[in-house]
C-alpha cells in the first residue's frame, strides 16, 4: 500500500515541467526561498488563507471517495484537514495520479503532497519532509490456527503467496520460502484460506485495514519485520518555515490525541508512531 516508486512517467513529467520554467524570471518555486532571499511559505499560505494539498483521492483507506462519488475522505486527508485547521486555514485538495504527484508539487500546484509518501534518501535528497504521522511493519499473516510460523526465519521450506513485483516477495525469497504468484493481497489471503500456500507477507496497514472491514479470526499476524517504513507529508524543498509550522501542528494533534482517534477511526489500531 505504500507509495514508495518514483515512476518513469513522473519523472519524466517532472524532468519537462522543468524545463518549461528555465525560461521564467521567477526567483523559485512558490513558498520557498529564492536566491538571496526570506522564505515565504508559511506566509503566503496564511495569507491566501488556503493550504493547498496534493492527493490521489483513489487510495482507500487514505486518500478516496466514499461510496466512490461522495466527499472525499480517508486517513491522511482527515489529518491534513486538521493540520490546516490548526494553521487557521482551509485545505484545498488537488486530486491527482501518484505519477505525477511530486511534479504537481514542484509545478506549484500545491503547497504539500498528502498521500502515504513513504521517506527515502532519495526523496528526502529533493523534498522536505514532515514527521511522520504513520509507521507501520512489514507483517507475516498466517491461518489462525498455525502455530509453525513464528518468525521469517521459520518460512524456510514455506510457502507464500505474493505479488512478483513487491518488496515482499523479495523479503520471502530471501527467508528461503517457496514463492506463488499471485495478482495482489486480495488472491493471497483466498489462498491462505483454502490451505494452498502457508502464509504471506505484507504490509501491516493493509492487513488491518482489511481486518476493520472483515474482523476475519480465521487469520493472523505471525510475526513483523523489526525495520519500519515511515509516511510523512511531502513539501518543496525550502519550505522550511511551513514545514515547521506543519510539524508544530502534528505535534499538538499527537498530544491532544486527535491522530490516534483519526487513526482508530480507520485502522482500529494507533499508527501513527
Amino acid at each position: 500500500m505504500k507509495r514508495s516508486r518514483l515512476s518513469l512517467i513522473g519523472l519524466i513529467a517532472a524532468a519537462g515541467l522543468a524545463l518549461a520554467g528555465c525560461g521564467s524570471s521567477s526567483t523559485g518555486p512558490a513558498g520557498s526561498a529564492p536566491a538571496g532571499g526570506q522564505d515565504t511559505s508559511l506566509t503566503d499560505v496564511q495569507t491566501s488563507g488556503v493550504l493547498k494539498v496534493g492527493t490521489e483521492g483513489t487510495y482507500k483507506p487514505f486518500s478516496f471517495h466514499a461510496s466512490g462519488n461522495g466527499e472525499l475522505t480517508g486517513y491522511d486527508v482527515e489529518i491534513i484537514s486538521a493540520v490546516a485547521n490548526k494553521l487557521g486555514v482551509k485545505p484545498n485538495f488537488q486530486e491527482t495520479q501518484f505519477d505525477a504527484i511530486f511534479a504537481g508539487l514542484e509545478a506549484k500546484r500545491f503547497d504539500v503532497i498528502a498521500n502515504q509518501v513513504s521517506i527515502t534518501d532519495e526523496r528526502k535528497a529533493k523534498y522536505e519532509f514532515s514527521t511522520p504521522y504513520t509507521v507501520s511493519t512489514g507483517v507475516i499473516v498466517t491461518k489462525a490456527d498455525d502455530n509453525s510460523i513464528t518468525s521469517f526465519d521459520s518460512l524456510k521450506g514455506k510457502t507464500t503467496a505474493q505479488s512478483l513485483t513487491s518488496n515482499w516477495y523479495k523479503l520471502a525469497q530471501q527467508s528461503g520460502a517457496n514463492v506463488q504468484a499471485v495478482e495482489g493481497w486480495a488472491q493471497a489471503i483466498t489462498l491462505l484460506k483454502q490451505g494452498r500456500v502457508d502464509a504471506t507477507i505484507n504490509d501491516k496497514l493493509t492487513y488491518l485495514d482489511q481486518q476493520k472491514t472483515d474482523h476475519d479470526q480465521s487469520i493472523k499476524i505471525a510475526a513483523e519485520t523489526s525495520d519500519k517504513s515511515l509516511s510523512a507529508f511531502a513539501i518543496r524543498k525550502g519550505a522550511t518555515s511551513l514545514t515547521d509550522a506543519i510539524n508544530k501542528a502534528l505535534g499538538e494533534l499527537q498530544a491532544d490525541g486527535t491522530l490516534q482517534k483519526i487513526s482508530q477511526k480507520y485502522f482500529d489500531a494507533d499508527v501513527t508512531k
